[in-house]
């Protein structure tokens, strides 16, 4: 429910909050005194057309909030939930409106897309009248809310599951026949190639793997030579190290008698002789690596050489190759055992289709049998709102060839105005005021089944007047008993049914120089001299109040 309104800056209204109590609240003042104003700000909030002009002279930007209690299971909390926003139970709908003409919104202070305000504010709040585009008059709603009315919900989330169901399953089967097609169009080349890649066998990474097994292969070959000739003089027969080993023994022979001079000599010869032969099985390791089979490098070659021409041959990368050769012999399998799986996608595919068609069929007799009940409980609504020549009609069209998540209907309230015309779409054929009262009588059937939680009327009265007006009156009254409404009026017969009455008014200030838009809640007395007003005009007589005072009572009875 609507708990406050808070505007600022935006045209003739300075700075405005007003409190909202639940059940029926009017809104009442002079022609000119700034209700559209409110009506537009308040559309702001919920995601209308922002406009600069809505900003007051002077300002810069002007901003609006709406508060609103709702409870976890509401769509709007699941709208936020869809869009990563925090749940509070308290939502918070702020627009900014700058006077350059962009806007900013806000939900619960995080700032969000005008569409998702908007989504929200729709989920929120319904204003009937010069904002028709966000009430019953869009078709596309219509269905929606004969389901409401019959409780059908369950049924149509039953038949859009069998939606998926048959649509996943019809996916699936077009998916099967199109490759096998596929297949069949090309089944000798597909033959002829998964032969030839099965026998050829390749394997992911092998091109880099036999590439650079070769180069190290003919690398070793290059140096092969040069490390023979050096392990020859290190370690051959050439090699200083027996002459070195001779002249070691030598000297250790004569170091008996001067060791001081013979020892330093031996050592250094040791670590020559060392290094040596250290230098011999290094040498002898590298040629060992350097030696292979020179038939190991042609076969290296060779396979080389088939995997880069079948590369070539199927324009794919030789890494390609595995993943190519495995494609191409499930096309052959799909080809070969490709009938039999049609065959059961097929049969699953009909099955799907034949369980959605009875559960939509199941749904459109219901529907029909509600749209009945729902004409028969708004047409018992019309003849007190002065509509008791007219009839509503639920036109509900079910056409089989076009089947959609919800069943294979359309459904559009319509309406025929008088006895011998001819009927059609509510929008086309009410006119402005027969339509406003059409809406209200939907509403109040419809009541809080398929229903924001919040219900703006804007003059809903409008060119009515005595019983019709009272009884416009009374419905609202009704209707507030199940949903929060708000009434901008100029009926009395409206304003004395109220649980809340606003005075909307416009003050002069700085000596005249701008005027502002207030809003004050009226008590009992203050209550009954507005509702006076709005029966006599600018001169109060003392009839008018009694007038004023038997509807207030009337109202209460």
């Amino acid at each position: 429910m609507l708990a406050r309104l808070s505007i600022r800056d935006i045209v003739l209204i300075e700075r405005l909050d007003i409190e909202f109590a639940t059940g029926l609240a009017v809104l009442t003042g002079e022609t000119g005194a700034g209700k559209s104003i409110l009506l537009d700000a308040f559309a702001l909030a919920l995601g209308g057309r922002g406009d600069a002009g809505l900003v007051r002279h002077g300002a810069e930007q002007g901003q609006v909030t709406a508060v609103f209690d709702i409870p976890k299971n509401h769509p709007a909390a699941k709208i936020l939930a869809e869009n990563g926003l925090e749940d509070t139970g308290e939502m918070i709908l702020r627009r900014v409106q700058f006077a350059d003409g962009r806007t900013r919104a806000f939900i619960n202070d995080q700032s969000i897309s005008v569409q998702t305000l908007k989504a929200v504010g729709a989920a929120l709040v319904e204003i009937h009248g010069q904002h028709d585009e966000r009430a019953l008059v869009d078709a596309a709603t219509h269905r929606r809310l004969l389901d409401a009315f019959s409780g059908l919900e369950k049924d149509v989330a039953g038949v859009e599951t069998l939606w998926d169901a048959r649509r996943s399953a019809n996916a699936e089967l077009e998916e099967h026949r199109a490759g096998m097609e596929r297949a069949a169009r090309e089944a000798d080349y597909l033959r002829h190639a998964s032969d030839e890649l099965k026998q050829l066998a390749p394997k992911e990474g092998e091109e880099t793997s036999l590439a650079s097994r070769r180069t190290a292969m003919m690398q070793g070959e290059k140096i092969a030579s040069d490390l023979r000739e050096a392990q020859e003089v290190v370690g051959g027969h050439n090699s200083p190290v027996a002459a070195l080993s001779a002249a070691v023994r030598r000297l250790e022979r004569r170091g008996v008698n001067s060791p001081a001079l013979v020892e330093p000599a031996v050592k250094a010869i040791d670590v020559a002789i060392n290094a040596l032969e250290e230098a011999d099985q290094h040498l002898l390791a590298a040629l060992a690596a350097t030696d292979f089979d020179p038939a190991e490098l042609e076969r290296i070659e060779e396979r080389l050489f088939a995997l880069r021409a079948a590369s070539r041959k199927y324009s794919t990368p030789v890494d390609g190759l595995a993943a190519l050769a495995a494609k191409y012999a499930a096309d052959v399998v799909l080809i070969d055992a490709g009938a039999s799986r049609l065959k059961k996608l097929e049969q699953a595919a009909i099955e799907a289709d034949a369980r959605y068609a009875a559960a939509a069929k199941k749904l459109s007799a219901a529907r029909q049998k509600s749209a009945e009940k729902l004409n028969k409980a708004v047409n018992a609504e019309l003849a007190p709102l002065k509509l008791e020549r007219a009839k509503f009609i639920t036109q509900v069209t079910t056409d089989e060839a076009s089947p959609g998540p919800q069943g294979f209907d359309r459904v559009e309230f319509w309406v025929q105005t008088n006895p011998g015309t001819k009927p059609g779409p509510m929008m086309k054929v009410a006119s402005g005021g027969e339509l406003s009262r059409f809406l209200l009588a939907l509403k109040v059937v419809l009541s809080d089944r398929g229903s924001a939680p919040t219900l703006v009327f804007d003059e809903i009265d409008t060119g009515v007047g005595g019983a019709v007006a009272d009884a416009i009156g009374a419905r609202l009254a009704r209707l507030a008993g199940k949903v929060q409404v708000m009434a901008v009026t100029h009926a009395p017969q409206v304003a004395a049914r109220a649980d809340q009455h606003l005075l909307i008014s416009k003050d002069a200030l700085d000596k005249g120089k701008r005027v502002a838009t207030r809003v004050n809640a009226l008590a009992a007395d203050h209550r009954r001299e507005e509702i006076a007003r709005m029966l006599a005009g600018a001169e109060i007589t003392a009839e008018a109040r009694a007038a004023a005072d038997r509807l207030l009572k009337a109202a209460t009875a």
